[in-house]
């Protein structure tokens, strides 16, 4: 097991909460329901990749291979742009966040692919 990794999947996982409870009850008088969905969104994908973070930090004695460090780091970084820049265009209004959103989505995408190529070409136990 990865235990960093893991950790920061616990930690992910608090904010994802914490977020998420800030959108359902903090942000209903202070955005249109457009953010508002916007915002869940984000929350629903750093739920998503926190859970891949999870697979991928228990993976490692079954998946031996240096793509899943890859994966999770695209999945990473896939949050901090894909959700971060969710969050701060909701919580800012600022626009220009908008263009950042879809690189966030290209490093979730690349995560995935990478995590099953390190399960296709793993050198771990059958």
């Amino acid at each position: 097991m990865n235990r960093g990794l893991f950790l920061l999947a616990c930690v992910s996982g608090f904010l994802a909460v914490a977020f998420g409870a800030f959108g359902s009850h903090g942000l209903k008088q202070l955005v249109s329901a457009e953010m508002l969905g916007v915002f869940h969104l984000a929350v629903e994908y750093q739920f998503y990749h926190t859970f891949a973070l999870i697979a991928v930090a228990l993976a490692r004695p079954w998946v031996d291979s240096p793509l899943l460090n890859w994966a999770a780091r695209l999945f990473i970084a896939g949050m901090l742009l894909f959700c971060g820049s969710l969050y701060a265009l909701v919580l800012t209004g600022h626009k220009w966040l908008g263009p950042i959103t879809p690189l966030g989505g290209l490093c979730l995408l690349a995560g995935w692919l990478l995590l099953a190529a390190g399960v296709w070409r793993s050198r771990g136990a059958q």
